[in-house]
C-alpha cells in the first residue's frame, strides 16, 4: 500500500472541488485531488449546471420558440426530433468542460487520484480503486466537495427505465409525448420548460400553493402564467402516492385521487449530499439531514482542519457559489493574505423559459423587517430591445429605501434576465441609489436601459406618495409588467 503526504486532499472534483484545489496551490501548497468518477466536474458538468443549460438553449433552437412570430413567419419544431438531436450540443459542452478542468488542475500542478475515497482518520483518507491496490494518503488539511445526489422517493419505480431523477434524465432514450414532472423546484420547473417547448406534454405537479416561493411574488406569477401558455398543466398542492406501470404508460395516482398518464416521469425532489460511502465517523464527524455537513463561517466542520463546500453543505447548492465558498475556505485553511468571506449579496438565477433572477431583498422580506420601501418596474414590451426581440412579456422590478432611494433588491423575469441582474448586483454592493441609474448612458437599444426607466417608475411613484404634484423626471411607460 503506497502512501503520501499533502498540505491539502481535495475529495470531489466539482466547482468547488476544484476551486478550492487551484486556490490552495496557487500559492504553493501542495494538494492532491481524489475524483470518483472517471471523469472530472462533478454535478455541474456532467448532470446539472452546464447540462441543463445548454438543454435549454438546444430545446429553444430545435423548436424555433424565440423566433416565433417574430419575423412574420411561424416557426416550428422539425417533423421528428429524436434524443441524439437533443443532445448532441450538451455532450460537446461537458468534453469541453472536461478539458477545462484537467489543464486548470494541471497548470496548478495538483495531483489526481481516481478512486473512492473514505477517512482512515481524520488525517488519513484511503483511496481505492477496482483493479488496483488501494493507496494511503496523508493530509494536513481537508476540503469535503463531493457533491449531491437526487433524493429518490421511494413512491416512484425508478427500476422502470421510464422514470428519471435530474441525473438520468440526461440518458434519456426517446423524445417522449407526455411527461410528467415531479416537483415545482428550480430543477422541476426548468426542465418542465425545456421539453415542453420541444412540444411535449407536460404536467408539472408542485405540493404547494405556488411555484418557487424564494422569488418574487410577481416574478413567479408571470413565470406560472408563461408555462400554462406553453401548454404545461401545472398543478398545486398535488403529491403522487402511487405509480402503475404497464408496457404502454406510467400512471401517477395522486394524494387527491386524480391519475396523470404519461409515457415518461421526471422526479425533481431535491438533492442529498454524497457523504455515504466516506467513513466520517473515522473522521469524528457527523451528518445532519439529507447527508449534508454542518459548517462555520469560515467553512470548518467540527473537525477544524476539515473543511466543507458546494452542494454537500445544502443551500444555496449553486455552482457560483461553490466556487466561492471553496477558495475562502482555503483562505482560512492557510491563513492566506486573500479574500476571507465570500459576497454577502449573492445572485439567483432559474433557467426557465423565460430566465428569473434576483439579487437582494424581496417585498416580503423588507416587509416583515418593517422597512419602507418603494419599487419601480420596467416592462420588457415597452423597451426597444425587448421589441427587437420579441419579448411580449417579462419585467425588471427595483426596490429601494423609501427615504434615501439606496437599491435594495433587483427582480428580473425574461430573456437574458440572468445576465441583467449583474448590473444591479454590483450597484447593491455599490451602496448606490436612484441616482445611478439615472446619471447612467445606458446604450440604445440594450435590456440595459430597463433600470433607468424603472428607476423613473420608483421616482415617481414616490412623488405621488408625497404629494408632489409633478416629478422632475421622466415618467414610466404605462405598461402593466405582469402582462
Amino acid at each position: 500500500m503506497s502512501h503520501s503526504h499533502y498540505d491539502l486532499i481535495v475529495i470531489g472534483s466539482g466547482p468547488a472541488g476544484e476551486k478550492g484545489a487551484a486556490q490552495a496551490a496557487y500559492f504553493g501548497k501542495k494538494v492532491a485531488l481524489i475524483e470518483r468518477e472517471p471523469v472530472l466536474g462533478g454535478a455541474a458538468a456532467n448532470t446539472g449546471t452546464l447540462p441543463s443549460k445548454t438543454l435549454r438553449e438546444t430545446a429553444l433552437y430545435l423548436s424555433g420558440f424565440r423566433q416565433r412570430g417574430l419575423y412574420g413567419v411561424s416557426m416550428s419544431l422539425k417533423e421528428k426530433v429524436t434524443a441524439r438531436d437533443f443532445l448532441f450540443r450538451e455532450r460537446q459542452v461537458q468534453h469541453t468542460e472536461h478539458l477545462r478542468i484537467i489543464a486548470n488542475l494541471k497548470r496548478h500542478h495538483v495531483a489526481l487520484y481516481n478512486g473512492s475515497a473514505s477517512f482512515a482518520d481524520a488525517h488519513t483518507i484511503r483511496l481505492e480503486n477496482r483493479g488496483v491496490a488501494p493507496v494511503t494518503l496523508t493530509a494536513d488539511h481537508v476540503l469535503i466537495a463531493v457533491g449531491s445526489h437526487p433524493f429518490r422517493p421511494p413512491v416512484f419505480p425508478f427500476h422502470d427505465a421510464r422514470v428519471y431523477d435530474s441525473d438520468t434524465i440526461l440518458n434519456l432514450h426517446d423524445i417522449p409525448r407526455e411527461m410528467l414532472v415531479v416537483g415545482g423546484g428550480v430543477i422541476g420547473c426548468e426542465y418542465a420548460c425545456m421539453f415542453a417547448a420541444l412540444g411535449i406534454k407536460v404536467t408539472l405537479l408542485e405540493g404547494r400553493d405556488r411555484l418557487l416561493a424564494f422569488l418574487d411574488p410577481e416574478v413567479a406569477a408571470l413565470l406560472t402564467r408563461n408555462m400554462i401558455e406553453m401548454g404545461i398543466d401545472v398543478r398545486f398542492n398535488e403529491q403522487v402516492a402511487a405509480v402503475a406501470a404497464t408496457p404502454a404508460h406510467l400512471t401517477a395516482t395522486l394524494a387527491s385521487g386524480g391519475k396523470v398518464t404519461a409515457d415518461t416521469i421526471l422526479v425533481a425532489a431535491g438533492r442529498s449530499g454524497n457523504t455515504a460511502t466516506l467513513n466520517l465517523p473515522a473522521a469524528g464527524l457527523a451528518v445532519g439531514k439529507r447527508g449534508c455537513l454542518d459548517v462555520n463561517e469560515r467553512y470548518q466542520t467540527a473537525v477544524p482542519h476539515i473543511y466543507a463546500a458546494g452542494d454537500v453543505i445544502g443551500f444555496p447548492a449553486l455552482a457560483a457559489t461553490s466556487m466561492e465558498q471553496a477558495r475562502v475556505a482555503m483562505v482560512h485553511a492557510f491563513d492566506l493574505k486573500y479574500k476571507t468571506r465570500i459576497a454577502t449579496l449573492l445572485p439567483y438565477g432559474i433557467y426557465t423559459i423565460p430566465e428569473c433572477s434576483m439579487a437582494g431583498e424581496t417585498e416580503d422580506a423588507l416587509a416583515k423587517k418593517g422597512v419602507a420601501f418603494i419599487a419601480g418596474t420596467a416592462p420588457y414590451a415597452a423597451n426597444a430591445r425587448g421589441q427587437i426581440i420579441g419579448a411580449q412579456s417579462g419585467f425588471l422590478k427595483l426596490l429601494f429605501a423609501a427615504d434615501t432611494m439606496r437599491l435594495l433588491g433587483v427582480h428580473a423575469i425574461g430573456e437574458q434576465a440572468s445576465e441583467l441582474v449583474h448590473i444591479g448586483l454590483v450597484a447593491l454592493h455599490a451602496g448606490a441609489g436612484a441616482d445611478l441609474f439615472i446619471e447612467t448612458c445606458f446604450n440604445y437599444p440594450t435590456l440595459g436601459e430597463l433600470y433607468k426607466y424603472a428607476t423613473y417608475d420608483a421616482l415617481g411613484r414616490r412623488a405621488k406618495l408625497r404629494g408632489e404634484s409633478q416629478a422632475p423626471f421622466e415618467p414610466a411607460p404605462p405598461t402593466n409588467p405582469s402582462h
